[in-house]
């Protein structure tokens, strides 16, 4: 690889943790995120149910790059005023994007640039999976700007990744870890628990292995049967037994145990990190900030001059690549959401978060907030916590089951790992506060979000309490 051109170097060599002067990005001001989809693996896991192919002829690579500039050219256009956005992170999902060359990776990157202008200290992530690690592969995507790497490991047991479907070993994984943590600032892996025949024992050795390998970032997903994967014919066939539902649970309360002791904060269901340490990209999703989607299959959320857009592309890569080159994109749906679609989608992604749902801002996107009535309730059943911040201090009652870490008044305003940019603006009625779900909500979180969109007032209506 030759290296990077001058734009490249400039935006993404620097390494993301220097503060440089970089614009702090709050639950208040989630960013601007740009999101490439590589749709290509090497094989199909049987429990995946994302827009991944597997292509044993391989793909046209150059083609491929042509196409995502192309898309990204169009949503710039749809976005309008470039000067108008700074991207705070980029992300690199599939499928395996560790599967493309390091010089594609870099092109894109430098194409955004040329679009929109980047952070210096923009978190650039690739996911990479780790039979496709390789030493020399991953200094060329370092080279190419990537800061950031997230490996889907999915178990530290070679019978488990068999039954996974994963073509990796323990060993190939390990050695990937390795790799990563001595090429990039900063390193995530994923493991699934709630296996079949899975033990609260063998879970706790294999995690605490985990643990100990971990730079700073670990995500810990439960096993769930999706429709239309292989899992699900075979759970729905009785050929796959998965841990029942009080089993899972205890592996969950296991999980935030061994994880919290450890430094390692739940600061999303799944997610868990050092200070510092969180996803930027997830982060801006989950606090429902803008991004541009592009890829097969990918989604977006844009803001326009006149409205804001949900964006959806053609998930075959085939029918994408010849959509793209005939029209300039691959956007195959494009829904102008109310305010009320974005109160309602905000509220379903910020409740996955340790950090819970601002009201006030909330407020602000959709112009609802949900009913001091159902919030008490809520509260009551000791599914959310409601805090308020009127009196100077932090409001929980009714009096909610104990939270697993503390929820001072500095995270409840700024969120995980960050530091307030600037002393909180003195608001002209008291703040509605802020709700996040407890442990056992999190279990139903689908529910909570229907009760309490279905509870949904004007804001101009609402009493903060």
């Amino acid at each position: 690889m030759s290296g990077p051109s001058p734009a490249t170097a400039k935006m993404h060599a620097r390494p993301v943790r220097a503060a440089g002067n970089a614009r702090a990005v709050t639950p208040g001001d989630p960013g601007f995120g740009v999101y490439i989809h590589w749709p290509f693996c090497a094989q199909k896991c049987p429990y995946c149910d994302f827009n991944s192919h597997v292509r044993f002829g391989g793909w046209d690579e150059p083609r491929y790059l042509a196409a995502y500039k192309r898309e990204l050219d169009h949503v710039a256009a749809l976005i309008g005023d470039k000067r108008a956005r700074t991207v705070s992170s980029i992300f690199f999902g599939g499928g395996t994007p560790s599967l493309m060359k390091p010089e594609t990776v870099g092109a894109i990157l430098d194409h955004i640039a040329a679009l929109w202008p980047v952070d210096p200290n923009a978190e650039i992530t690739l996911e990479a999976n780790p039979g496709s690690v390789e030493a020399a592969r991953f200094a060329g995507y370092r080279t190419a700007g990537v800061n950031r790497v997230s490996i889907g490991v999915q178990s530290l047991r070679d019978a488990d990744l068999k039954r996974l479907g994963r073509i990796h070993s323990v060993e190939e994984a390990k050695a990937a870890i390795g790799i990563a943590t001595r090429t990039f600032d900063r390193v995530s892996f994923d493991l699934i628990y709630a296996r079949p025949e899975q033990t609260l024992d063998g879970w706790r050795e294999e995690l605490t292995e985990a643990i100990a390998m971990a730079a700073g970032h670990l995500s810990l997903y439960q096993l769930t049967i999706e429709p239309e994967t292989r899992f699900a014919d075979l759970y729905a066939k009785g050929r796959l037994v998965i841990p029942a539902a009080e089993a899972a649970h205890d592996l969950y309360e296991l999980t935030q145990e061994l994880t919290q002791s450890a430094g390692l904060a739940q600061y999303e269901i799944s997610n868990h990190a050092r200070p510092g340490e969180e996803s930027r990209h997830n982060l801006l999703y989950w606090r429902y900030g803008a991004y541009a989607g592009v890829g097969p299959g990918a989604h977006g959320r844009i803001e326009t001059s006149a409205a804001h857009l949900a964006t959806q592309t053609e998930r075959s890569p085939e029918r994408w690549l010849a959509s793209v080159e005939q029209h300039g994109h691959g956007i195959v749906d494009t829904e102008d959401l109310t305010p009320a679609a974005r109160a309602d989608e905000m509220l379903l992604m910020g409740l996955r978060l340790g950090e819970g749902v601002d009201l006030d801002r909330l407020a602000a996107v959709g112009g609802l907030t949900p009913s001091a009535a159902k919030l008490a309730d809520l509260a009551a059943q000791g599914l959310i916590e409601h805090a308020t911040q009127a009196t100077g201090g932090v409001d929980l009652s009714p009096e909610p089951e104990p939270s697993p870490e503390p929820w001072d008044e500095i995270r409840a305003c700024v969120g995980p790992g960050l530091s307030p940019a600037s002393p909180v603006p003195a608001r002209h009625r008291p703040s509605l506060g802020r709700i996040r779900a407890t442990t056992e909500g999190r279990f139903i979180l689908n529910r909570l979000v229907l009760e309490l969109s279905a509870s949904f007032v004007p804001a101009d209506r609402a009493s903060p309490r």
